[in-house]
């Protein structure tokens, strides 16, 4: 589902954050238009409906803003991703590479079961490590992974050949 060019052109390039030669894309903008953040929903909710979808995982920490609301929305359970030593019950874990580095990402151990079909949601696809690894967490805890979700996605970094799962963004930078 396509959304206004007026959401893409609320996302704003901030050079050199969180490291010199990165250009981040700043959404505050967008999450500050009430009207914009709920198409983003909308359209989010729109690629899930029919699919079975019983939980939503988002991960730390912008893609909790999206997975949150599109729970709701959905009337679906809320799974959060998390960085290491965040989540106070047993956990599993995975390491992946960013574009400036490495990372760790962990889930409860019981979040999800064998029954569960997830959608799991994220701002941005940039290398696609980070969601590589959360794709890794929900198939190791038995869940059906219906889809990842992003707001945007950074095409020339070609994140998406790196996922074995059906990938949809809104906005293509």
């Amino acid at each position: 589902m396509k959304i206004s060019a007026r959401a893409a052109g609320l996302i704003r390039d901030v050079p050199d954050f969180p490291q010199k030669g990165i250009v981040f894309k700043d959404i505050t903008p967008l999450l500050a238009d009430g009207a914009v953040f709920k198409e983003v929903i909308a359209a989010f909710a729109a690629l899930c409906r029919g699919r079975g979808i019983t939980k939503v995982a988002g991960i730390e920490a912008r893609g909790f803003l999206f997975a949150s609301a599109l729970a709701y929305e959905l009337g679906v359970g809320l799974v959060p991703i998390r960085k290491p030593g965040k989540l106070p019950c047993d956990a599993v874990c995975e390491t992946f590479t960013l574009e400036y580095g490495t990372g760790k990402i962990e889930m409860h151990k019981d979040a999800l079961t064998p029954a569960d079909n997830v959608v799991l949601v994220d701002d941005v696809l940039a290398t696609g490590g980070t969601m590589k690894a959360a794709i890794y967490l929900t198939r190791k805890l038995g869940a059906r992974l219906e889809g990842c979700l992003f707001l945007m996605e950074l095409g020339f970094l070609n994140g998406r050949e790196h996922l074995d799962a059906d990938v949809k963004a809104l906005i293509k930078f």
